[in-house]
Formats: C-alpha cells, structure tokens, sequence
C-alpha cells in the first residue's frame, strides 16, 4: 500500500491505461471506440494525445478478444435492479462518464443488442448504499455529513441496456476508495430479461467482473474535495487483491480528461466487454478474502439490508 506519493514516470500500466492497450488473451478487448463515443462531441481534452489515435485504430481491427474471467462480486452487492442513466443522486464527486461496449467474444466480437450492465461502486468518501455504517478505513467523515439526499440503499447503483451497438452509458462520479482495496467498479452483464417498470427482470448473469483506474489519476483526484476528507493509506493497483495486472484485459479503463488542465471537471472512461452471452457466472462466493471495511469475497456487515429490504426500498424510489 502507499499513501498519496505520485509517481510522474510513464509506467507500462500507465501507458496501458491511457492508451487503452493491446487485447490481452483472456480477457477484455480495447475496441469499439468509435461505437463507445458516438455521441460525444469532438472538443473533449484527452488526457494523452495517443488515446484517440490507438483506440480508434483499435476499434478498426477484425480481431476478437477471448473471453474475461469473472471475478467476485463483493460484499455490497444489492439486487435493486433499477434502470437509469445517471446513479449520483446527488452524491458529490469528479463527474465520470462511462460507456461499456458489449460484444459476444464467441460470434467474432458481434455487439450484444438488450444485455444490460449493472454496475455499483462506493462514494468518494468508501460507502456503499445499503452498508452506509461499514467502517471504510483511513480516517473519514460520517457517511451522513456529506449532505446529499441520496437514498441510503439506492445510490451509485444502476442498469442500463445496451443499444443496436452494445453500448451502455452511465453518468456517476469517481469512486473514492476503502480499505483494502484500489479505485474500482463492480459490474455485472445481464442477457435474457427485460425492462420493466423502470427495473431490470429475468434473465441470466453472463459476466461478473470490476473497472479500475490508473493509480496516477485516481491519487491526483483523491486531493480533491470531497475525496481529500477521507485520509489514509490507499491501495495501489500493484497491491491490489482483485487487479491482477493485466491492463485492460483485466478491467483498466482507458480515461478521457474533459479538461486537461483541471481535473474537477470530471473524466470520461470506456472499455469493450467480451462475453459469452450462453454463460453463467454470478460471482457470488469466489474472490480473495481481505480484511478492513471493504474485504472482497467476504461476508456482508451485520447492518446490511436484507434482499427484499432493499427491493422494496427501490420499488418505491
């Protein structure tokens, strides 16, 4: 672990992360940008000049990825099954935009029209909606001093369903972090159901994995406010219990500053999943076991919602 030193040098992740990379065998392919960022404006400041430039070339090969490997869901995930672009709720935060282009790694990278992405992360200060109590570790405020009207079992937390292209956007905020873990996402992709009533129904969980962040950009957003209130030794990618380094075969984002010069302004990440759309994978159960607030793979706080708590809480959200 390390606090909040900065490495300036241009590591081999760091190349990987803004760049987006080379597709690695057995996990994600850096492609479809073009479809990620269709509409996008073209006055966005990228963080390095080459990202548009390999991503898009990347996007133009015939190439295929193999497929990810699942890794575990976590302690905090909660079925709440709601449909919706933006999961803030108000919770402050570096605004994020991420768009997730999903393909079936078995019928040559083909776009998965109707899967749905879930995904749920913790707040800038390492709360998770539904476990508000759960100790994040450092030194931070009370997750109820941030001042937001966010329901407790509700925020950052979200479906959305992949367009004629397999693409899915959300518009959230940077994730903080908590103890032991680095910056990171969870997600699952859903095939098989349907939107109904603003929620997600049936079907089958074909992927569980997690989205991370280069360390140099997540620790320069973490001397932000409301980040920099929660102090504390963070976990680096190279120590991380989940990340196993592969770059963006193992989940790495490829990030897009809004503005270079400030990163307040927020970030724009994407990435292509491949998946096999006849698969099963929950994540349930597997996973590394971990100490301190957020150990992965481990067993939920005692304060934590039961599951029909928690869907009738969104039922009536």
């Amino acid at each position: 672990m390390t606090g909040n030193h900065r490495d300036r040098t241009i590591t081999r992740r760091r190349a990987i992360a803004v760049t987006g990379g080379t597709v690695a065998a057995g996990g994600l392919a850096v492609a479809g940008y073009q479809a990620a960022f269709a509409d996008t404006t073209t006055t966005t400041t990228t963080t390095d000049a080459a990202a548009s430039t390999a991503s898009a070339t990347a996007s133009e090969s015939s190439g295929c990825m193999t497929l990810m490997s699942s890794v575990t869901e976590g302690p905090y995930y909660l079925d709440n099954a709601l449909v919706r672009k933006d999961i803030t709720e108000g919770k402050s935060g570096v605004p994020l935009t991420l768009r997730l282009t999903v393909v079936d790694a078995t019928d040559g990278c083909t776009p998965v029209s109707g899967a749905a992405v879930e995904i749920w992360h913790c707040d800038a200060w390492g709360y998770y909606s539904g476990y508000t109590t759960a100790n994040p570790g450092g030194s931070a405020p009370a997750e109820s001093e941030d001042g937001s009207t966010a329901d407790d079992n509700t925020y950052l937390r979200g479906y959305q369903i992949a367009n004629a292209n397999g693409v899915v956007k959300f518009e959230t905020i940077f994730p903080g972090w908590y103890t032991p873990r680095t910056c990171h996402i969870h997600l699952k992709v859903h095939t098989g159901g349907q939107k109904e009533d603003g929620t997600y129904e049936g079907g089958k969980v074909n992927y569980t994995g997690q989205l991370f962040f280069d360390d140099e950009v997540a620790q320069e957003i973490f001397t932000l406010e409301p980040y920099s209130k929660h102090s504390g030794s963070y976990t680096t990618l190279d120590n991380d219990m989940v990340y196993d380094g592969g770059g963006a075969s193992s989940g790495l984002l490829t990030l897009r500053a809004v503005h270079k010069k400030d990163p307040s302004k927020g970030y724009k990440g994407f990435l292509t999943l491949g998946v096999d759309p006849d698969a099963e994978n929950t994540g349930a159960g597997s996973g590394g076991g971990g100490g301190g607030g957020g150990g992965e793979g481990g067993t939920p706080p005692g304060d934590a919602p039961s599951a029909s708590a928690s869907s009738a809480s969104s039922s009536s959200s």
